[in-house]
């Protein structure tokens, strides 16, 4: 809320000004809604925190696991990665006069986007095959913040890196500075992350889990890299979200949180049989100012998820409830 400051002066006192401007500084969470969503998480945080508490948590413990897409960043009208793919396929269109009659590239090219999900899973890891690999880390690590810095979303005008959920952002902080070691846990490919994440969310590299493509070392011109291949090594969605955790995080969470049944089996893993833990599932219930989908949508379904929060005790934020505004402030 704006504050008329000098009317407050007038009615209140410059004492209840400053009462008043403390208590804005003290909260972790300005963006969310005093609700109970809010309310439950700011509970958990201080009771596994607080010396002496029954619940409480040594900090080396206390590890919180986030899904990407339509959790920290917007997912509409198809994931972000998926627009990445797009627009690669559009660069190396020239030394590719063959893409032209071949499918899935013609419906990228003709911007046919239906004619390229005809094709299903097959079609997608073809265009990310060809547009994720044969290059070096390196090399693919630049196109992909050259490409962030860039690239903008065709409905909001927004860049892609500029469409993340302040709520969110205030939530990682809040975490961190609680002594929690924040990680992303995503389906989305961990060398498209691992870039941007840091300067996005705090998120360094080494704490990005997500799919990832095969690849191999070789000594080009005297130089050591390693060389992108155009085949999946793994895919960290679903059941591949605990295997992803264990693998390189080492720890199970005690704070999870996703937005879709993809993030299911990450916030069993969290929570069931573990206390005190902590599940959060991302709502998107606001029309007007993001999208709302759940059960029937082809990006981010959320069903089985949503059916089982009550009863196993996960926190369901109400994105049009609970949060003040949705992306930061330009």
């Amino acid at each position: 809320m704006r504050l008329n400051f000098c009317a407050f002066l007038v009615a209140s006192g410059a004492a209840m000004l400053t009462g008043s401007l403390t208590a804005a500084a003290d909260d972790p969470l300005p963006s969310w809604n005093e609700t109970a969503t809010k309310q439950s998480i700011v509970a958990f945080v201080e009771k596994v925190t607080q010396p002496g508490s029954p619940d409480f948590v040594p900090a080396d413990e206390r590890v919180a696991t986030f899904d990407n897409d339509g959790t920290l960043w917007s997912e509409q009208p198809y994931y972000f990665q998926l627009a990445f793919a797009l627009d690669r396929v559009k660069a190396m269109a020239p030394d590719h006069p063959e893409w032209n009659t071949k499918q899935p590239f013609q419906g990228v090219l003709e911007g046919d986007l239906k004619a390229v999900m005809a094709g299903g899973k097959k079609s997608l890891i073809e265009i990310v095959a060809a547009t994720h690999a044969g290059m070096t880390a390196d090399e693919f690590e630049q196109i992909v913040t050259e490409w962030i810095s860039t690239a903008k979303h065709p409905q909001t005008g927004r860049l892609y890196k500029e469409m993340v959920y302040q709520p969110m952002l205030e939530l990682l902080a809040y975490l961190r500075a609680n002594d929690f070691k924040t990680f992303i846990v995503s389906g989305g490919g961990i060398e498209f992350m691992r870039p941007w994440t840091e300067a996005t969310y705090g998120i360094p590299p080494e704490q990005v889990v997500g799919s990832s493509i095969q690849s191999r070392y070789e000594v080009r011109d005297g130089k050591p890299v390693i060389v992108r291949l155009p085949e999946i090594d793994f895919i960290d969605d679903k059941e591949g979200k605990p295997i992803g955790i264990h693998t390189h995080i080492g720890r199970r969470p005690i704070f999870a949180a996703g937005n879709s049944d993809g993030d299911w089996a990450m916030l069993q893993y969290t929570t069931i049989g573990r206390s005190p833990s902590f599940g959060l599932i991302v709502h998107h219930t606001d029309a007007d100012r993001e999208w709302a989908y759940d059960r029937e949508s082809h990006i981010g379904q959320l069903d089985k998820a949503l059916d089982d929060a009550e009863q196993k005790g996960w926190t369901v934020v109400d994105m049009k409830q609970d949060w003040k505004v949705i992306y930061p402030a330009k």
